[in-house]
């Protein structure tokens, strides 16, 4: 039988987290056939871990070790999953995840989580046929609401952060000059900055990873 203990062990195997779940109402915009989503995503340094051990030499490396691993995870259950690239139309990952999981939007626009801070992420959703028992979504406040200094909105180099939203293409121009190096080879300041979740920052070489990724994202747009 099918449980969601069982799915997030198996997870778990593999570095990543079962971070909630619910049962679909048509304004959730889940597959048609789907009742049960658990969302799947990562935090703390053994997701790191699991997917340099398994790594490839292909294209997007994450996403492909991501769709292999959570896929066979997913088939086991007889389920299928779903990815925040799919698309378009997307799936509304940040509404799934502040349905299922304790986070809220920060004044930068990321998800905040009382433990995790700013350092993690929501990799995959598993869908199921059945609606099956998940845990209730834990009650907690958002930190940011008793943070006073707010220096997320402050320590970014470039002020690509403001209560108006996030300036995308002022922080990439930023990554392309020899100031950006810090930025590119610990991760974002901003990010950084947060006072939840130190102890689970990302390891410089997951930070470099990521920024990396999201620099190449904004060339290749640029170049279309």
């Amino acid at each position: 039988m099918v449980t969601y203990a069982l799915l997030a062990e198996r997870l778990l195997k593999v570095g990543l987290l079962a971070r909630g779940g619910f049962h679909p109402q048509t304004e959730d915009a889940a597959p048609p056939t789907c009742r049960t989503v658990i969302l799947v995503g990562n935090a703390g340094p053994e997701f790191w871990a699991h997917f340099q051990a398994g790594r490839r030499a292909e294209p997007n490396p994450l996403d492909a070790w991501t769709r292999r691993e959570v896929n066979r995870i997913a088939a086991s259950a007889s389920g299928w999953a779903v990815y925040p690239s799919d698309g378009p139309p997307y799936f509304p990952f940040q509404k799934w995840a502040q349905k299922a999981d304790s986070v809220f939007p920060s004044p930068i626009g990321m998800l905040i989580h009382p433990h995790y801070g700013l350092w993690h992420a929501y990799r995959a959703a598993i869908c199921l046929h059945g609606a099956i028992p998940v845990p209730a979504r834990m009650v907690a406040g958002n930190p940011c609401d008793t943070c006073r200094d707010r220096p997320c909105l402050t320590t970014c180099p470039v002020g690509a952060f403001s209560t108006s939203g996030y300036d995308v293409a002022r922080c990439a121009a930023h990554l392309d000059t020899p100031e950006g190096v810090d930025c590119l080879d610990k991760g974002c300041r901003a990010r950084r900055a947060c006072p939840i979740a130190g102890d689970d920052l990302y390891a410089p070489g997951q930070a470099a990873f990521h920024m990396a990724a999201f620099q190449n994202a904004r060339h290749a747009e640029k170049n279309q």
